[in-house]
């Protein structure tokens, strides 16, 4: 870790800190809204440690607590998680042979972003672990606080804590719309997961608008 945040400089050591907090507060939030909708205790921490998914997980959670079986959940959760197949396609070199297991499990959108930020080998691997070890730490952490505290935070849109996942992701990704045929692609996906919202779960319409790249395809 000491020679990770070594690499790093003194503002994304901060900005990764910040993100790190921000999924440690919406941690709390599933923690305690899984055992506010009559799940024991064990199930978010156990989710959290071995799926390590947080949109899955709140789609797990949400699914059955409204009647659905786990079987569809899990299938659901699934879906939703394919995302990571591009995603580690594009930071193959930062996980290496030796880190694909461990590097696979801690993926996030997250680290994924700040990973390819970064234009350094080096500085590229270094982020993404940073970032993937630091999210890790504090969502089990949150998970753990807010499913031991019960109901004290019943639903995160009234908090406004659903908004942490967005806000962090687009400020990631603002640099690389500077480019024009990413600007499309970009708006082409959010096109879609606009269209889509209204009659498909949550989780889906943001897979779907991976169909955006196929605008940078036909460009090229």
């Amino acid at each position: 870790m000491r020679t990770i945040y070594r690499t790093l400089d003194r503002r994304l050591v901060r900005d990764v800190a910040l993100v790190a907090l921000a999924d440690g507060v919406v941690g709390v939030s599933y923690g305690a809204i899984s055992t506010g909708s009559g799940f024991g205790a064990w199930l978010p921490v156990v989710m959290s440690l071995l799926v390590f998914a947080g949109a899955s997980q709140f789609l797990f959670v949400g699914l059955v607590a409204a009647g659905g079986s786990p079987f569809a959940a899990a299938v659901a959760g699934l879906l939703v998680n394919s995302r990571h197949l591009p995603f580690g396609m594009a930071v193959s070199d930062v996980l290496g042979r030796r880190g694909r297991v461990l590097g696979s499990h801690l993926m996030t959108d997250e680290n994924v972003a700040f990973a390819m930020a970064e234009e350094d080998a080096g500085r590229r691997r270094a982020a993404y672990w940073a970032c993937g070890i630091s999210i890790f730490v504090c969502w089990n952490v949150g998970v753990v606080a807010g499913a031991f505290a019960g109901t004290a935070i019943g639903d995160t849109d009234a908090f406004g804590l659903d908004a942490a996942f967005p806000a962090v992701l687009l400020a990631l990704v603002l640099p690389s719309l500077r480019d024009r045929p990413t600007r499309h692609a970009a708006l082409a996906g959010a096109v879609i997961a606009l269209a889509v919202t209204p009659v498909l779960p949550a989780g889906l319409p943001v897979l779907l608008a991976l169909a955006g790249v196929l605008v940078l395809v036909g460009r090229r």
